[in-house]
């Protein structure tokens, strides 16, 4: 099993620091790819990423939630949406994403599509040639 970064990611980029296998990697390019994605491959489930994501965007694999209840004020990014966010990540460089969508309080989105999008980087996108 592996963890998993779902659409709530914002790119921050401190899960990257912390991982002791070096398995999350930023996906490119990024209007395809969005989020943070790790190797399932060679993620080793240590956890250590979990608290470090300040948009809490990591879940163990099975326990990615298919009915999220948005505290409110968080975002998703995803293909195909029309709103945008802008904001810094873990080192205080710029972060914008043209497809992202901030939640209201109670919304509730489906993350469990994000289990195969993670998979899928690796096996269809730029995955370990990214590296």
């Amino acid at each position: 099993m592996t963890h998993i970064i779902t659409s709530l990611c914002l790119r921050d980029s401190g899960c990257v620091e912390v991982c002791p296998v070096e398995c999350i990697v930023p996906g490119k390019p990024q209007e395809q790819w969005p989020l943070f994605y790790i190797d399932p491959d060679t993620c080793i489930d240590c956890g250590a990423c979990v608290p470090e994501c300040p948009y809490a965007a990591i879940f163990p694999e099975d326990e990615v939630p298919a009915a999220y209840t948005a505290k409110g004020g968080e975002f998703i990014s995803r293909s195909g949406l029309t709103g945008h966010y802008k904001g810094v990540d873990h080192h205080g460089n710029d972060v914008v994403l043209s497809e992202a969508k901030q939640l209201a309080k109670g919304e509730i989105v489906d993350l469990s599509g994000d289990i195969k999008f993670n998979y899928d980087y690796f096996k269809k996108g730029p995955g370990y040639n990214a590296k």
